[in-house]
């Protein structure tokens, strides 16, 4: 069966050949494509799961051979399903039945996986783990991924090349290119966002309070000018009064050194709470 829904204007080819001209069999060999729908399929284990990616390959009865189980079984194990492989779906949590989908493409064996919004619903551990097996795949296998995100910081840190649809055209480029083109300067239109275009982060734009001096070093200078940029203030390093001292040594404390008094704090949300109630004079 040749021949699919009409295209609104140029072609997609692939391998020197239009899209139009392959088979549906064919296709199935050359792209394999993950939905953000959840399979609801009962009594469905994993292991059969994948074996559908087999379908283009096997005869009308889908039978499976040793040599169809050996690449099933391999892209299981691929994924980090293989103490899975016999539990179902449907007992699955929702990052292990994306990774038992993805499971089902490298079964399919197809040099193209399109994936869309892959990421989406997961909790922050099983979205790394997908995004990490996404970038082996792509550098140990040799597959080509597409995949669809409205992340902007997962694009912009995994992905090779972006393609970026900005008002009524597209950019495309390594994320450093569109960086440094300014591709992403306005890609929020509102008054609430700033763009850094030195590490390509967004944040809120708050209204600038006064400086608080800071003397510390380190990723606890880091993380303590991360706590007063979100309250609306600005860091300056150094020693003038008032400043704040980090942690150091055997002192854990956060101390707000003053002309006339030294006032310690056990966290930075202690300190972060002081300066909005009563925010200290600055320089």
């Amino acid at each position: 069966m040749q021949g699919y829904s009409h295209l609104w204007g140029g072609d997609i080819t692939y391998g020197g050949r239009s899209i139009q001209e392959y088979s549906r069999t064919d296709l199935a060999r050359t792209i394999g494509y993950i939905s953000t729908e959840i399979v609801k399929v009962s009594n469905m284990r994993v292991y059969d799961l994948v074996a559908l990616g087999r379908f283009p390959y096997t005869n009308w009865f889908g039978k499976i051979d040793k040599y169809n189980h050996d690449i099933i079984t391999d892209a299981i194990e691929k994924t980090g399903m293989a103490s899975l492989s016999w539990r179902f779906i449907s007992e699955l949590s929702d990052g292990e039945r994306q990774k038992a989908m993805i499971a089902r493409i490298l079964a399919q064996d197809t040099g193209i996986l399109v994936m869309d919004e892959p990421t989406a619903f997961l909790d922050i551990g099983s979205k790394f783990e997908i995004l990490h097996l996404m970038h082996l795949l792509s550098q140990n296998s040799g597959k080509t991924i597409i995949f669809s995100t409205h992340d902007l910081n997962v694009a912009m840190s995994q992905a090779d090349k972006i393609w970026l649809i900005i008002d009524d055209h597209l950019l495309e480029g390594a994320p450093e290119d569109l960086m440094l083109q300014g591709a992403f300067d306005h890609l929020f239109d509102s008054s609430a966002f700033q763009y850094n275009s030195e590490d390509g982060t967004y944040s809120f734009i708050t209204e600038n309070r006064g400086e608080i001096n800071v003397s510390g070093e380190g990723i606890m200078l880091h993380y303590t000018k991360k706590a007063i940029n979100r309250a609306g203030f600005s860091v300056t390093e150094g020693e003038v009064l008032p400043y704040l001292k980090l942690p150091s040594g055997s002192c854990r404390c956060w101390q707000l050194i003053e002309s006339n008094s030294v006032t310690e704090f056990g966290s930075l949300y202690e300190f972060v709470n002081r300066i909005i109630d009563y925010p200290p004079s600055t320089t």
